[in-house]
């Protein structure tokens, strides 16, 4: 199978690449630099902008199977008041150029790859988030477009008889994680482990359990829903279907973790969003996340960082 990576130089691109490849598929990475760092296999790599009409043809000319749109730029406060011309170009702009260069390569099914951040202030709530349960109310500009991004993706879709799905992630962390620019804070895992590995002490602002899921996950997952035949829908949420606190992390990889003033761990505002539901991705697509505990994540990370890359 030929599969196109928009976004291919993020971590959660690298992840599904990777994934790919191990099984044997033919991968496409396209992205506005090149990855940086080795994968196994030999995808091909396509420097361009999502912004640009030819650039997106370029994408297309291997004539993928399966394309998958991951370009973001994951905008904090600051960049948004910044930069909002951009990262609406980019995060919501380019994926109607995506769609059509995939309608004209005869692409067999097109995957956004959408948020949790989509729910907006909606997702503050003490029961599980459903993919129709509550409505999104989105209100940085990244969650509106991730918002706004389904629901161009779906008219589109409908409008050109394209096989168009959408998976929303939940917090993602993992292996290839690494600061591009495109996202103005890492998550917090990864930001816990950085502190483990220079032997520093882990501050948190709190300690609420998440469902932090494992870049791994997400590749399975959206592997899964590339070789479903007919998904019963269009719309599946990618989470572990656990929560653990981060404390656990900082612990399994060797660091001493308190809470209290002058914390050294952004968690992105000071409120918690409920986990997401994975009935859907675990009864349709068939697919369990195997990363359930801060335990098996550690146990996998540790030996991806000490791995020749």
């Amino acid at each position: 199978m030929r599969v196109l990576i928009i976004g291919g130089a993020g971590f959660v691109g690298l992840s599904i690449a990777e994934a790919l490849l191990v099984r044997g598929d033919s991968v496409t990475l396209f992205d506005a630099r090149e990855p940086y760092t080795a994968l196994p296999g030999a995808p091909s790599i396509v420097t361009g902008d999502v912004r640009r009409d030819e650039d997106m043809a370029r994408a297309f000319a291997g004539k993928p199977d399966v394309a998958i749109y991951g370009a973001a730029i994951t905008a904090d406060a600051a960049r948004d008041a910044a930069e909002p011309q951009r990262v609406l170009d980019v995060n919501l702009g380019g994926l109607p150029r995506a769609m059509t260069a995939a309608r004209a390569a005869g692409v067999k099914r097109f995957i956004l790859l959408s948020s949790a951040s989509a729910f907006g202030d909606a997702a503050f709530r003490d029961k599980p988030l459903a993919e129709d349960d509550p409505p999104p109310a989105p209100s940085s500009l990244y969650s509106i477009t991730k918002f706004a991004g389904e629901g161009v993706a779906r008219r589109l879709g409908a409008l050109w008889s394209m096989d168009v799905r959408m998976v929303r992630l939940s917090a993602v962390f993992g292996p290839w994680e690494h600061a591009t620019g495109a996202r103005d804070t890492l998550s917090p895992p990864f930001q816990v482990a950085q502190l483990a590995q220079a032997q520093k002490p882990v501050v948190l602002p709190r300690d609420k359990p998440r469902d932090w899921v494992y870049s791994r996950d997400v590749a399975g997952a959206v592997l899964a829903l590339i070789d479903k035949a007919n998904p019963r829908f269009d719309l599946y949420h990618i989470g572990p279907g656990t929560t653990w606190p981060l404390s656990q992390w900082a612990k399994e990889l060797g660091a001493s973790v308190r809470v209290g003033d002058a914390p050294n761990v952004d968690l992105f505002g000071d409120r918690d969003r409920a986990m997401l539901a994975i009935e859907r991705l675990t009864g349709d697509l068939g697919y369990r996340p195997r990363f359930t505990s801060a335990a098996t994540c550690a146990e996998d990370y540790r030996r991806w960082v000490a791995s020749p890359r």
